[in-house]
């Protein structure tokens, strides 16, 4: 599921990125059963190594990102499972942690219960969100004064898994300007997988519209179509305030002119009035990185007008491109540059000392079951999520791997319980696939 929702909170509008995500931490390696074989060792001792645990898979938020796009295309992660224990008592090696970037300001919520893991509101910001298994024992760990060669290990932990939901709440990275019905609103369509109303009268964005501009895998940004500006909107005219409001709070501008010259207007004199709004309105805002994008170059004489546009422009010291948002010609180089123009802008901003990187860890509850005995068919099957356990590591042809099962089954007071039902000699005890015989 991936969703793009746009959100009026006051005046600004703040655009809602999210998607649904499968984690798997990695699963612990198991221990295994070796003894020592060396030859001056006439009497070699068990030395079977520990498994290696499973990698966890950890959420960091890195300013270098703008939108959940990338999980658009890629919903499951797995970190590395850690390896078998070795001869000689050798650890297995741990499994790799997973590492998933996100956005700065991206919420991660617990798709099965919606409880809130984290929010990394911060620059490095890290959330472990699921934890590898544990490695299992090796033989070694089982050795006794009375069981001395353990035929025996333990398997290693399952690492957790589960669904969780990212949700980024953000405003636009980068706005288009421009007069009314210059063809901002089909840039969109055709920058993003935005479906503006696009009519030929001005004022066909009554709100700003946003999409998702996709550069590369690790590289997208957010794209505003804000309500078009006329002279006057620094006073309020048209959509004035309620449009510079919105572009106030974008990084770069890229700015649309119809450089045809097809509504009757002259081009550079609209880019200048614009401007100049932006001015009177703001001097920061007029100080903002800004793209000139020539508009309905697909027209008649288009290219002639064009090329006194860009000469006038560029004396300005803009950057202009030819475009046309109708045919798609030159719109991926303009917002390759602006991707390039976002990413500067973001790395001049100044982080707050005091805003120091944050590590949030999470448990999901697991599900425990308790220890129950119940007959079924003449025979009495034991289930619980401790006795299973134990069970996975079973050799029942091994006399001392089945004698530790036998005396842990006692401490856990499974054999009282099973007095207590009735259970007589030769009757049948399950507890996973492992089944035996109960003898007193």
């Amino acid at each position: 599921m991936y969703l793009l929702v746009v959100l009026k909170r006051g005046e600004i509008f703040m655009f809602v990125d999210i998607a649904k995500i499968y984690v798997k931490a990695g699963d612990g390696g198991d221990g295994i059963v070796a003894f020592r074989r060396e030859k001056y060792v006439p009497a070699g001792g068990p030395a079977g190594g520990d498994g290696g645990k499973g990698g966890d898979v950890i959420f960091v938020a890195d300013r270098e990102l703008n939108t959940l796009l990338d999980f658009k295309y890629k919903r499951h992660y797995k970190a590395q499972n850690g390896e078998r224990g070795g001869p000689n008592n050798m650890h297995g090696k741990d499994g790799e942690d997973l590492i998933i970037k996100v956005p700065v300001g991206t919420v991660i919520k617990d798709a099965e219960t919606g409880e809130i893991i984290a929010d990394l509101s911060r620059e490095g910001d890290r959330a472990i969100v699921a934890h590898g298994g544990r490695g299992g024992r090796g033989n070694a760990h089982f050795a006794t004064a009375t069981r001395q060669t353990p035929r025996f290990a333990e398997v290693g932990e399952k690492g957790d898994e589960l669904w969780v939901i990212l949700e980024l709440k953000v405003l636009a990275d980068v706005g288009l300007i421009g007069y009314p019905n210059v063809g901002k609103s089909t840039f969109l369509s055709v920058a993003t997988n935005a479906r503006p109303e696009i009519a030929n009268y001005p004022f066909t964005t009554k709100y700003p519209n946003l999409g998702i501009v996709y550069i590369s895998e690790g590289e997208s940004f957010v794209l505003a179509d804000i309500p078009g500006l006329i002279e006057g909107a620094s006073e309020g005219a048209g959509l004035g305030h309620q449009f510079l409001r919105h572009v106030e709070r974008t990084k770069v501008l890229i700015h649309i002119v119809d450089v045809s010259g097809s509504e009757g207007r002259e081009p550079v004199e609209d880019f200048i009035k614009i401007n100049e709004e932006l001015k009177k309105y703001s001097p920061d805002l007029a100080q903002k990185p800004q793209i000139v994008a020539a508009n309905k170059m697909d027209l008649p004489d288009a290219q002639a007008y064009f090329e006194l546009f860009k000469e006038e422009i560029e004396k300005m010291g803009y950057e202009v491109y030819p475009i046309s948002a109708a045919t798609g010609m030159g719109v991926r180089e303009v917002l390759k540059r602006a991707y390039e123009l976002l990413k500067q802008q973001k790395t001049a901003e100044n982080v707050e000392e005091d805003a120091k990187p944050r590590t949030f860890v999470y448990y999901k509850k697991k599900d425990v079951k308790p220890l129950t005995i119940r007959k079924e068919n003449g025979v009495y099957i034991v289930e619980g999520t401790v006795v299973e356990k134990v069970a996975r590591n079973i050799v029942l042809n091994d006399h001392d791997s089945f004698r530790y099962f036998q005396n842990f089954l006692n401490k856990l007071g499974v054999f009282d319980k099973l007095r207590e039902m009735g259970i007589q000699d030769g009757d049948i005890v399950r507890i996973l696939d492992v089944e035996f015989e109960y003898y007193e």
